[in-house]
């Protein structure tokens, strides 16, 4: 049986690229918590974690883990606890843990934007290297009818200002969130800030429903179309035509795609789309 010294309030979530990253929950749920198509933390009340608390926890883990090199700070956004408080976390983290190498966590823009510059410079040093942001879709009206707290405008100042201070961003976009009506200008709007901010790592997840479709036709404001495989794959095929990146890494590789896609936007692209394009002309 494996023993941790770490009680964590489950359900716990992680990024797929923290698979084997230490994770300290340093609050519960999501500050949040509205968004039409995300029941994560739905069974959750959010609160924040008392200080000494994870403090102890970090103390206690690092006795068992001592070679850790990734930290991830769970749950949905620990972005929006005070520079303070995610200081003194980092330096207990960087005192226990002497190999460390990348602490991270999940962030919502506005949380990013409410630091200053320099707080944020400051939390870059103490080792906050990465940050996950779901910005879902780059359409103002989609992020309306999700019921998502940012737009288009506050999701690129708070990506912005994250990468002036030197913290590297992974944004992910929800493939078939707003259904066949909105497919189009979802696509391509998410394109649109993917270009401006160019993040150093992008993915895409498929629209699930853990309590059917149904469900998320109630909570969505809008009309929600079902789409096919083919339709997801060509809303697929739009966003990255439309994209204009340097040097991102992109993955579509969770287990809600259909199509595994992995490269490097641009140097990639074409690959990509050949990809896509060879599905699409097998299943017309």
């Amino acid at each position: 049986m494996f023993f941790s010294p770490i009680i964590y309030d489950e359900p716990l979530f992680r990024p797929p690229a923290e698979a084997f990253s230490l994770i300290f929950q340093v609050t519960i749920g999501c500050s949040w918590n509205k968004c039409a198509f995300c029941e994560m933390y739905s069974t959750k009340k959010f609160k924040v974690k008392k200080e000494e608390e994870i403090i102890d926890e970090i103390e206690k883990a690092s006795k068992y883990f001592p070679e850790t090199k990734k930290i991830f700070l769970a749950d949905g956004n620990a972005m929006v606890l005070s520079t303070s408080k995610l200081l003194k976390i980092l330096e207990a983290i960087h005192k226990h843990f002497p190999r460390i190498m990348r602490v991270s966590s999940y962030a919502l823009p506005n949380d990013v934007s409410s630091k200053t510059d320099e707080e944020l410079r400051q939390l870059r040093e103490a080792g906050l290297k990465l940050i996950y942001v779901g910005i879902e879709t780059g359409d103002d009206e989609l992020l309306k009818l999700i019921n998502k707290s940012e737009t288009f405008d506050s999701t690129v100042e708070g990506l912005l200002k994250a990468k002036k201070a030197g913290i590297k961003s992974s944004v992910m976009i929800v493939n078939g969130l707003g259904g066949k009506k909105y497919s189009e200008q979802h696509a391509v709007n998410s394109a649109k800030l993917l270009n401006i901010v160019q993040p150093e790592f992008t993915s895409t997840l498929v629209l699930s429903f853990p309590f059917g479709e149904n469900f998320y036709k109630n909570k969505f404001s809008g009309e929600y179309i079902s789409m096919t495989t083919t339709d997801l794959l060509k809303e697929m095929e739009i966003l990255i035509s439309n994209t204009d990146l340097n040097s991102s890494i992109f993955r579509s590789n969770h287990a809600s795609n259909f199509l595994v896609l992995e490269g490097i936007l641009s140097r990639d692209k074409e690959k990509l789309l050949h990809q896509i394009r060879s599905v699409l002309n097998n299943n017309i």
